[in-house]
């Protein structure tokens, strides 16, 4: 599924950038991470505006609470004059939802880049297949293989449009062969790019995920068939290893590594690092999202200080590839500086002064000694 358009913003925006940079410094790990800077510096503006609306919205949220209530109750029979008013809060204070628009506008762009750090040259590429093996009796009309195209790196800088086929289609009768191939749309096999640019690195193969008993892969020449044995439902993976999946960078010792810890119980320290500093990063951005609150939930604080040993224990158990963590830590990197700059900035006038009389009234309640707060006031 082509997500906000996550196909064509990969293939004529991320594709085209990170091939300059390789070009201009032949790593793909410093391409991720220019690629990176690229999109998020991009994107500095709109996250800027939403950075500032969700800081005043902290400042202004108790005064506008209270001035829309009063709005409501004093029109709740006008809705016309109801509305004028509500208009009035928001032109004063700006609106909530104001902060939802540039989070709107990054998300495609930010999927885009997110879905080609996890595909090709970085990470191994995967196909599923389902075939259906019939009686030879039964008359069947077979369709294509519905496969999805995936950008393939056949050579650092050159890539193919690829996507997985079988030239009998998805449905074979009991004895018949299927050859099962990975193609570009004008119907050039991968196999023939592979030997014309004399790359033994990249090795494309296929496995059975469930029927294996109905059906026999046989690989001959670099090519693979499939003899179908017995009637049933097939379910096949095609994989195309990443070009740059085992290409390491700085700590990292493979871009295309999935998870902290191997099938042999081995851990992977680089992936642990990167975790870690991604939540590190995380709490930090946190911190200076809610300093200067001067109106704390306690709940709502203790959820944001535990969300980063939440992220860190879900990317532990629900990996990413180490490619895409790289990113991700980078981004927050980038994101908590952002945050940190703006926090910076002079509020409106309106704002400050709001601020500033609710941390004066939390400086009054912090000298005020417990015994005195609840103590009656003397009458003149």
């Amino acid at each position: 599924m082509d997500l906000f358009g996550t196909n064509f913003l990969s293939n004529n925006l991320m594709l085209p950038i990170l091939d300059f940079f390789y070009g201009v410094v032949p790593s793909y790990g410093l391409a991720i991470v220019a690629l990176t800077l690229v999109v998020r510096a991009a994107l500095a503006p709109v996250s800027a505006g939403q950075i500032r609306n969700m800081r005043q919205m902290k400042v202004a949220q108790p005064v506008m609470q209270k001035r829309v209530k009063e709005i409501q109750e004093r029109y709740k029979n006008d809705p016309a004059k109801q509305q004028e008013e509500m208009a009035k809060v928001y032109q004063e204070f700006g609106n909530p939802l104001a902060g939802c628009l540039p989070l709107i506008l990054q998300l495609p762009i930010l999927f885009a880049l997110f879905a080609t750090l996890r595909g090709s040259p970085f990470a191994d590429v995967s196909y599923p297949v389902e075939l259906e093996i019939v009686p030879r009796d039964q008359v069947v009309q077979s369709q294509p293989i519905n496969a999805q195209t995936h950008n393939i790196y056949v050579q650092p800088g050159l890539h193919y449009a690829i996507s997985a086929v079988s030239t009998a289609g998805n449905k074979l009768h009991e004895g018949d062969e299927t050859v099962l191939d990975f193609r570009t749309p004008d119907g050039r096999s991968l196999g023939s790019i592979l030997q014309e640019v004399n790359n033994p690195n990249v090795t494309p193969h296929w496995t059975v995920k469930s029927g294996s008993e109905l059906v026999e892969l046989i690989t001959e020449n670099g090519e693979t068939k499939l003899k179908a044995l017995h009637t049933g439902k097939v379910s096949l993976t095609g994989v195309v290893p990443g070009l740059a999946a085992n290409e390491g960078f700085l700590f990292i010792s493979a871009l295309g590594r999935v998870g902290a810890m191997d099938s042999n119980g081995m851990i992977h320290w680089d992936t642990v690092i990167l975790v870690l500093i991604f939540a590190a990063s995380t709490y930090a951005s946190q911190m200076i999202t809610n300093q200067g609150d001067t109106a704390k939930n306690p709940q709502q604080d203790q959820v944001n200080k535990s969300l980063p040993l939440v992220f860190a224990v879900m990317f532990l158990f629900f990996p990413l590839p180490a490619g895409v963590l790289m990113y991700m830590v980078i981004a927050n990197v980038f994101q908590t500086a952002q945050t940190f700059i703006l926090s910076r900035e002079p509020l409106p006038e309106n704002l400050q002064k709001i601020l500033d009389a609710q941390q004066k009234t939390v400086t009054t309640q912090a000298e005020t000694l417990p015994f005195e707060r609840n103590r009656p006031k003397k009458k003149a």
